[in-house]
């Protein structure tokens, strides 16, 4: 299944996701090593780090919430991709609460249950992620249904695969 909003070519829902995993993980890891350190000014780039994580996140939430209405119902995939979404959700409302702790905190300070909070979300998205691999490598949401190994470029004009190759290309990845 092809994903329902695309840039260039490319689904923007898998464009947006890495900045919210990797933002959240500088999170925590800033937050780690402020608090080994006592070096303030990692609680501030923790903070921002964190909004611009919240940010993202919503952002690719929207464009995740498109893809998966188009998914058909009564699949694996909707279900695997229901739990996706329902695990970011608590991701993220765990980085908002953390934020909110931080945020009337003197220098984003933040206090031990806000970075709690942040350890326990890392580890749900450690699943969450896992699970967004699952929709797309194992069960091919978002894959272009046109995708095979000598596909021409997504930039290239019309960006599908000539019929032959279609024809010719019985699994994702393999021609024959």
């Amino acid at each position: 299944m092809e994903s329902k909003v695309k840039l260039l070519g490319h689904p923007v829902h898998a464009m947006l996701t890495d900045f919210p995993a990797a933002l959240f993980t500088a999170t925590v890891l800033f937050d780690v090593i402020g608090l080994i350190s006592g070096d303030r000014q990692f609680a501030i780039v923790s903070w921002w780090a964190l909004t611009a994580g919240l940010l993202f996140g919503l952002v690719a939430a929207l464009f995740g919430l498109i893809d998966w209405l188009g998914i058909r119902s009564q699949t694996r995939a909707k279900r695997v991709g229901m739990w996706h979404g329902l695990g970011n959700l608590v991701v993220v409302i765990l980085f908002a609460a953390s934020w909110w702790l931080r945020f009337t905190s003197p220098g984003y300070a933040p206090p031990g249950v806000a970075i709690l909070l942040g350890i326990v979300a890392i580890g749900i998205a450690l699943v969450t992620l896992w699970l967004g691999g699952e929709l797309v490598f194992r069960l091919g949401i978002g894959v272009d249904d046109q995708a095979n190994a000598d596909a021409p470029s997504s930039l290239a004009a019309g960006g599908s695969a000539p019929a032959q190759t279609r024809r010719d290309s019985s699994r994702l990845g393999r021609s024959t």
